[in-house]
């Protein structure tokens, strides 16, 4: 069997979700590899995961990680698996704590130079890292064409240079709308921030503003999508959500060097996400569902100037 042409490398995190009025969903599959593998998935690939994984690692959720994901790319620890409780308040926010000691070898590892990840001729990637990680996955994969998601620790105003010292590593950078306004300050006018993104060395900015959808562009264009968020009968659970995104943009703007196509393929994985606590299954009309989701994005689609 070949190996997969495009890699998810981030975290795999088992949640136990507290929601407001008192109920438990405990064991859920989630974390942010999982989830942009996820968006990958839903296009139509069979992504490589890369992650570490520790000891307590429900069989479930390996079973359901090998079902869909190629997971050569996971690498075991002795350490206890990384788990957190996922606490939802009434108004909309999360709140996380981890429920293990070793958290960070988690979140920063299999690193880029590590000999085990076997995926050398890989055409894309997302990474979710922060900015001194980028550099050596550039240099671990020189032709591939490279999302970065930033992990939201390091999007604080005091790590600005770090961030645009990152940014002519990657070919797409992609945070959120919180994210970027903690690090570039409370713009007003999200195509502010979409500017200061691209002046400061980015090539192209997917701009994650939630149920608002996304704002997307290239340096040099002039000009931005506005996609918004495809609808579902019913949001069930955010999380996890703009992690998929990431991965169905990564596969639309390979396959058709299209920012608008991209950005729509993006909100269909999303929506997806967001119909099911945890990381999912494929859907069983997977095929045909996601062309009415990526059509769905794509009838909502607007053009502005930056």
């Amino acid at each position: 069997m070949s190996l997969p042409a495009f890699l998810a490398v981030g975290s795999v995190l088992i949640d136990d979700i507290v929601y407001p009025d008192g109920r438990t969903r405990m064991g859920t599959l989630g974390g942010g590899g999982t989830h942009a593998a996820y968006g990958m998935a839903l296009a139509g690939e069979k992504p490589g995961l890369v992650a570490l994984v520790g000891q307590g690692l429900p069989a479930e959720a390996r079973a359901r990680l090998e079902a869909d994901f190629d997971c050569g790319g996971l690498q075991w620890t002795p350490h206890p698996q990384l788990r957190g409780w996922q606490i939802f308040e009434w108004n909309g926010l999360r709140r996380e704590i981890f429920r293990v000691e070793r958290v960070e070898p988690f979140l920063f590892e299999p690193d880029a130079g590590s000999p085990a990840i076997p995926y050398a001729a890989a055409r894309g990637l997302t990474l979710l890292r922060g900015a001194r990680h980028v550099p050596g996955w550039r240099r671990r994969f020189p032709d591939a064409l490279l999302l970065w998601e930033p992990m939201r620790a390091f999007m604080l105003g005091a790590c600005h240079s770090a961030f645009s010292g990152a940014l002519p590593h990657v070919d797409i950078v992609s945070p959120n709308l919180h994210e970027a306004r903690a690090m570039y300050g409370d713009k007003p006018d999200e195509r502010e921030l979409l500017r200061a993104m691209l002046e400061d060395g980015a090539g192209i900015v997917a701009l994650r503003m939630g149920a608002r959808g996304s704002l997307v562009a290239q340096r040099g264009q002039g000009l931005a999508y506005v996609v918004p968020a495809v609808p579902v009968d019913e949001v069930v659970d955010q999380t996890g959500a703009g992690n998929s995104y990431c991965g169905g943009f990564l596969l639309g703007w390979y396959r058709a060097r299209n920012l608008a196509e991209a950005a729509c393929m993006g909100a269909a994985a999303a929506s997806f996400t967001l119909e099911a606590v945890g990381c999912p299954r494929l859907p069983a009309q997977r095929e045909a569902l996601w062309r009415e989701r990526v059509a769905a994005a794509r009838r909502g689609l607007r053009t502005v100037r930056l």
